[in-house]
């Protein structure tokens, strides 16, 4: 699979690379033997990290320091106007992008791509937890660390590769996966497509990007995602679906999740409970309703029963399309779901950060409006009888102008709930968008613009029992820390 414009260099020049992705595809160079530098603003851990396993590192980006002959790798976050990637390319150098240098570091493994435009990270987790359990040592590329396997960038001896795939620019089109999956195609980042339309075509383009015989995998209980199974089906593609209601109709077999019961939420840790089946060839069954193929399938009928150590009903979701990932790549099935039983989750993916005094602080990295919700939801069930107290950083001006009703909708299923200002990243403000613009549609919503200003007012209504909040895709998650420190000393 290398790419043959950067087969014959052997180092590497990574601009912003104390960033999650960026650090990752550092991190798998280093470990493929290849001379690795790069720059960032600012000095960090992973930074130091990368230092210590023998990447040279340059604090601050006000003059060039990329060395003549080094491929440069970027983001579609770094601009023109930065001075390294100003200076190389005034010098000759090679620039790619980060996915080009992601498949590079790939090799000749199968690809494992996680596409969707949220639970990527998640699911990628729980595909690299599982299989590492199995046995088979695969190699990965996630952006953020994985508890029990550590960094979020690792190469193993295994024939597997598994990456998140990166929609908000296209950028996925760079890889050749065996295996495609895609948790849904909700509309996200329009300010980059411009509608729905034009970024669900987008995934149409990523599912054709399968090598032969190939499987794009999506979860059908997602409308956009099952559209795209259907798409890929009239491209006589490989396709399997997976969700709690119907299949994809013509996929190759409909993977079917069956909540055990209620008697199991709540329970212990949160951790949800279900059956997974195998039915094979679906026909438009209805398994909400318990009726159809689905129920009636005896031969080749096979059930797996998978306990899960996250909370939530969207990770069972994300567990199941990560079950039929491993299964399509030779795992035994009982295996596969034990291996699942192993992942206990990803940092800021609902990370715990300290109890005190009966109050928990989690810390979460949602920053679209289904994702906001069913991380509350996530969080509801594992309060039990406490409340549920949220702040949120709205990431985006152009997301929070897009979604501004729905992330009021699903942040009214907190007890209580403050948003903060915008994070803006590589936005300029957007005049008369705020964080006000999300709480002027909400009932009891809290706007309070400075960040720790706004947790520490979310910490005076915290009592015994309830779950503290820290949400968002910026650097909300800066207050989290802060917050478990006021309480111990308070």
């Amino acid at each position: 699979m290398h790419n043959t414009e950067i087969a014959p260099y052997s180092a590497f020049y990574l601009i912003g690379m104390g960033g999650a992705g960026m650090s990752v595809v550092a991190e798998l160079l280093l470990a493929e033997g290849f001379t690795v530098a790069g720059s960032d603003m600012h000095d960090s851990l992973r930074l130091g990290e990368l230092h210590s396993k023998g990447a040279t590192v340059f604090i601050g980006q006000r003059v060039c320091h990329v060395p003549a002959g080094y491929v440069v790798v970027v983001s579609t976050a770094i601009k023109d106007d930065n001075p390294d990637l100003a200076g190389a390319r005034a010098q000759g150098n090679t620039v790619i992008h980060r996915s080009q240098a992601l498949a590079f570091a790939c090799g000749g493994r199968d690809f494992v791509a996680v596409a969707g435009a949220h639970g990527k990270t998640t699911t990628s987790g729980m595909i690299a937890c599982a299989l590492a359990f199995a046995g088979s040592d695969p190699s990965w590329a996630i952006g953020s660390s994985i508890a029990g396997l550590g960094s979020g960038g690792h190469l193993g001896k295994g024939g597997v590769f598994v990456a998140e795939a990166d929609e908000s620019d296209g950028s996925f089109l760079n890889y050749s996966p065996r295996v495609s999956l895609v948790t849904n195609v909700e509309p996200d980042h329009l300010d980059h497509y411009g509608s729905r339309e034009a970024f669900e075509e987008v995934f149409v383009e990523f599912s054709r990007r399968l090598v032969s015989g190939g499987v794009l995998i999506v979860c059908s209980d997602d409308d956009g995602a099952r559209r795209l199974g259907m798409h890929a089906v009239k491209d006589n593609l490989r396709v399997i679906s997976y969700g709690r209601g119907q299949g994809v109709p013509g996929a190759e077999k409909h993977v079917l999740l069956r909540d055990a019961g209620s008697h199991t939420r709540g329970q212990g840790n949160g951790a949800g409970y279900c059956d997974v089946s195998n039915s094979g060839k679906d026909t438009g069954s209805d398994a909400r309703s318990g009726e159809g193929n689905c129920s009636t399938i005896v031969e080749g009928f096979r059930e797996v029963p998978l306990k899960l150590n996250v909370p939530g009903h969207h990770n069972e979701l994300n567990a199941v399309g990560a079950w039929a990932v491993g299964v399509e790549l030779g795992v035994h099935p009982e295996t596969m779901a034990k291996g699942l039983e192993t992942f206990r989750g990803t940092g800021r993916r609902f990370e715990w950060k300290g109890e005190v005094g009966g109050i928990s602080v989690f810390d979460d990295y949602a920053h679209h409006p289904t994702e906001v919700a069913a991380t509350l939801q996530a969080a509801r069930e594992k309060a039990g009888e406490g409340r549920v107290l949220v702040v949120f950083q709205p990431h985006l001006y152009s997301r929070t102008r897009a979604f501004a009703k729905e992330f009021a909708k699903a942040l009214e299923t907190a007890d209580v709930a403050i948003v903060a200002g915008v994070y803006g990243a590589r936005e300029q403000p957007f005049d008369g968008i705020e964080g006000s613009t999300i709480t002027d549609n909400m009932a009891h919503g809290r706007f309070i613009p400075d960040r720790f200003e706004a947790g520490l007012a979310l910490l005076e209504q915290a009592r015994p029992g309830d779950i503290v909040l820290t949400m968002g895709a910026g650097d909300i998650t800066d207050v989290a820390p802060i917050l478990v420190e006021r309480l111990e000393r308070r």
